[in-house]
């Protein structure tokens, strides 16, 4: 039985927004297979929640342990997709990252934004890895935009995800916890040692953001059991990895379903992201365009595909920041010319 799952964080748009935008939609394809398919699943979360409803799904099938109180324990299992070992000991994810003032709290941008190349990011962590060594923690490379702490001491911190936090107060999103004063120091020492340094200079010079913090998340002890496959595969636009995707899995970049479909997936899943970002800067008319681009790329050849039997199952697993949907097609959920197509379902 061939199956495809697609998740397509932030097609669910703001919801006083909603009616306009799905008035200017003209995606039939996708039409038919929300309206037709089966709602299999839909959950509430809270906008505080430390997860993106969408991360949160994403590790519940990659089998990390996911705690509402802290973001999912995904180093390990990133450290494994990387090939770095992990010795006993807390071990978290630790990404460069841009914070700006606004009135009168700091603000996390969103990572996507920040461009950091390899040779810079080589730069800046040459600078800081010393620094932790000091205090007994070892830090380790992955690649420009993800390292690994070990940080046994901190074990007990409430951690959010990068992304649950862009765009907010960062004292919202900060580590919480036992210890988390200790984390706070260390991190104002980040600061200092790459405030006005070169690479960061050279940086502004360019027009980019210059790298100012470090955001800690993903907190994963040993006892951690190990994440299980739910999925043979895996797809996206880039051939970069995930870290709450489980490690070891087949990884292909894709660009269109007729591509991905020349690969003859058994149990695969799909992540189409290029939403987060307009919809995290309320940038609707960028939405738009490329929720609509998807439709000829994407959503008629899967349809199709569907149609002539390429796949037996498909499910597309929609997202906000407080809410998300899945639902199931199949050729014989397409039958039920009773269900009227519909994007009905982006507006839940």
């Amino acid at each position: 039985m061939t199956q495809l799952a697609l998740l397509l964080p932030f097609a669910l748009p703001q919801k006083e927004m909603a009616r306009d935008l799905l008035r200017e939609l003209k995606t039939p394809a996708l039409a038919t297979l929300l309206g037709r398919g089966d709602l299999t699943e839909h959950q509430a979360y809270d906008g505080f929640a430390r997860a993106l409803p969408h991360e949160t799904w994403l590790a519940r099938q990659s089998g990390l342990a996911v705690n509402g109180d802290s973001s999912p324990s995904a180093a390990r299992n990133a450290m494994d997709a990387f090939g770095l070992p992990a010795a006993d000991g807390v071990w978290f994810i630790l990404q460069p990252v841009h914070l700006h003032i606004a009135r009168d709290h700091l603000v996390l941008t969103d990572t996507q934004q920040l461009q950091l190349s390899e040779e810079d990011a080589r730069s800046l962590f040459e600078v800081v890895q010393p620094l932790f060594a000091e205090t007994g923690q070892a830090l380790l490379y992955g690649d420009a935009n993800t390292w690994f702490l070990r940080a046994d001491e901190l074990h007990a911190l409430q951690t959010s995800t990068p992304s649950a936090a862009c765009g907010h107060n960062i004292d919202i999103w900060m580590p919480k916890g036992e210890k988390e004063r200790n984390w706070r120091r260390l991190q104002n020492e980040v600061q200092m040692h790459w405030h006005d340094h070169p690479t960061n200079d050279a940086r502004e010079m360019r027009g980019l953001k210059p790298v100012n913090s470090v955001w800690l998340w993903g907190g994963t002890s040993n006892s951690n059991a190990a994440p299980a496959n739910k999925f043979e595969e895996t797809f996206s636009l880039s051939s970069g990895r995930n870290p709450l995707m489980v490690a070891g899995l087949r990884h292909r970049a894709v660009s269109s379903a007729a591509e991905l479909l020349a690969t003859h997936p058994q149990h695969g899943l799909l992540t189409l992201d290029s939403l987060i970002a307009p919809s995290m800067a309320g940038d609707w008319s960028e939405w738009l365009m490329r929720l609509q681009a998807m439709e000829e790329i994407w959503f008629a050849p899967l349809l199709e595909a569907i149609k002539n039997n390429q796949l037996d199952q498909f499910s597309i697993t929609l997202s906000n920041n407080i809410a998300l949907s899945t639902i199931t097609s199949s050729k014989s959920s397409l039958r039920k010319f009773w269900r009227k197509a519909s994007l009905s379902r982006l507006a839940p």
